[in-house]
């Protein structure tokens, strides 16, 4: 279901309508949040250390008598999240000990969290539908093996043990692989908006599970979860996301289209195969062994805390996009593209800011501030401005009062917009006011009607046929006669009245 285009997979979508199966998902996501250091230790957070094994100590490497103390900054981040997806937050919470066996698990167990998370229920909005939360608890990272290119040893990096995770889980009512990509895109910005991580997949900060199982398409609600459930872990793209639960709806369907059974198992994603390939068979709670941690002592979360958390929350995405579309009036694709980016959302408000007040003491207060210029704005920084950007807001020598300016100059016809692009690269190059800029490279549109009409003459001496073609009403003739003057004046002639100019006098 996969073809190659142009050296790229390309995923088809799987039209549910004409098969006899509706999925059920429901999404796992681990999340590293930028604290300072380790969930249960002092040691520093920091899992991508070239240099293994330096961020440790006796704690969050398993010795005997070296005891955990909960980190209080991943505590807050935790219910700073909570609060932003209306949970319930939880009086009293507690860690348990969660046994298994890996190579870089060295305590042999994983303090977390069981029957008592921090966070429980809520949701969060993507695409106009609420996906239901059934839980965000905090948990510790394991380390990671590597395995030496030519030799049959596996040597540990133990850096990222102890590492602070946030798990949310959904409850399994997504309806897609598109929403399921896209709650968590969504997860993402709100992660990245609150502070808590940098969310980057590539990197490993945020890592996604997807529960998949099948149901016959009229199943009531209230047997949903009848299907027999399968894991894919360790997705580190959004793509992967999409593209394994359709993997997994297209073979689970087929199995169950045969009268064959699905088993109940972990897989994971083959993104050269681009499937899923199976890994083990599904543990269960109580293969973990889950109890009470009885060396870190319950927590206690007071209710005045939560409300000063509540109360410190920045404006999420979901108002950010409303509010710019409601002030602003740009476009909903402008608006997804700006609250991508903080630094381009943030950029965009800074201009338009600089915009009225530039355009209110041009015109007055009292004057209506055209909102199409702040369409050409965001136009603007999304085109051009991003592309100077490389890791922020510090690299781009561009000011918004400048880029305000510049869209001014557009709006009074000081200058066209070919000019306005030579003028905005100069000014992503090496900053500088744009009117200066104009002066100095003879830019500003000519936009007298006898300058104008001398050029018109001119290529109509030199292009005498067009005219007739005009005069048939040949539309294209018109936009020949306005490219030449363009050319005639070397790029300034104000374009609109050169249309305008011939209709009045060659029409």
């Amino acid at each position: 279901m996969y073809k190659m285009r142009g050296g790229r997979y390309i995923s088809h979508l799987v039209k549910m309508k004409n098969l006899n199966w509706q999925p059920v998902i429901g999404m796992e996501i681990h999340v590293q949040p930028k604290t300072r250091s380790k969930m249960f230790c002092r040691c520093a957070n920091d899992p991508f250390c070239k240099e293994p094994n330096i961020h440790i100590c006796p704690t969050c490497t398993g010795q005997p008598g070296a005891l955990p103390v909960a980190n209080e900054q991943a505590i807050e981040e935790i219910i700073k999240l909570g609060v932003a997806f209306d949970c319930q937050i939880a009086e009293y919470s507690c860690f348990d000990r969660k046994s298994y066996f890996y190579p870089d698990l060295p305590k042999g167990y994983q303090i977390s969290q069981y029957d008592s998370p921090f966070c429980s229920g809520g949701s969060l909005e993507v695409a106009g539908r609420k996906i239901a939360i059934n839980r965000i608890h905090l948990e510790e990272d394991a380390g990671k093996n590597f395995h030496p290119k030519g030799s049959e040893e596996t040597l540990v990096d133990l850096n990222r043990a102890g590492v602070p995770l946030i798990e949310l889980v959904t409850e399994p009512e997504i309806q897609s692989a598109v929403e399921a990509k896209n709650f968590c895109q969504e997860l993402q910005l709100v992660l990245r908006y609150l502070g808590i991580s940098d969310a980057d997949m590539e990197k490993g900060q945020m890592r996604c599970e997807a529960n998949i199982s099948l149901i016959r398409q009229g199943t009531k609600p209230k047997d949903r979860l009848k299907g027999t459930k399968v894991e894919v872990k360790n997705l580190n793209s959004f793509k992967a996301v999409e593209r394994s639960i359709e993997y997994e709806i297209r073979r689970q369907s087929k199995l169950l289209e045969k009268g064959e059974k699905v088993a109940g198992e972990t897989r994971g994603w083959n993104e050269g195969k681009q499937a899923t390939v199976s890994q083990r068979s599904k543990e269960v709670a109580s293969e973990y062994r889950y109890f009470p941690e009885p060396d870190v002592p319950p927590i206690f979360i007071e209710q005045q805390k939560v409300k000063e958390l509540k109360q410190s929350l920045p404006e999420l995405p979901l108002a950010y996009r409303e509010r710019l579309q409601n002030e602003y009036r740009i476009n909903q694709k402008t608006v997804e593209t700006l609250s991508i980016s903080k630094y381009l959302g943030d950029f965009f408000e800074a201009t338009a800011s600089e915009f009225i007040l530039w355009w209110q003491d041009l015109k007055g207060k009292k004057t209506k501030v055209p909102v199409d210029a702040f369409q050409l704005i965001a136009n603007y920084i999304i085109t051009e401005v991003k592309k100077s950007w490389t890791s922020g807001s510090e690299n781009c020598k561009l000011t918004a009062e400048n880029l305000a300016e510049l869209v001014v100059m557009l709006r009074e016809n000081k200058i066209n917009s070919s000019a306005g692009q030579t003028i905005l690269q100069k000014m992503l190059e090496v900053g500088g006011d744009p009117n200066q800029i104009a002066e100095k490279l003879d830019l500003a549109q000519v936009s007298d009607g006898g300058a104008l009409k001398v050029a018109i003459e001119a290529v109509l001496q030199n292009h005498p046929q067009v005219l007739i073609e005009l005069r048939s009403g040949k539309e294209k003739a018109l936009q020949f006669l306005i490219g030449q003057v363009m050319k005639e004046t070397k790029g300034k002639a104000n374009p609109q009245m050169v249309s305008e100019l011939i209709k009045k006098e060659y029409l």
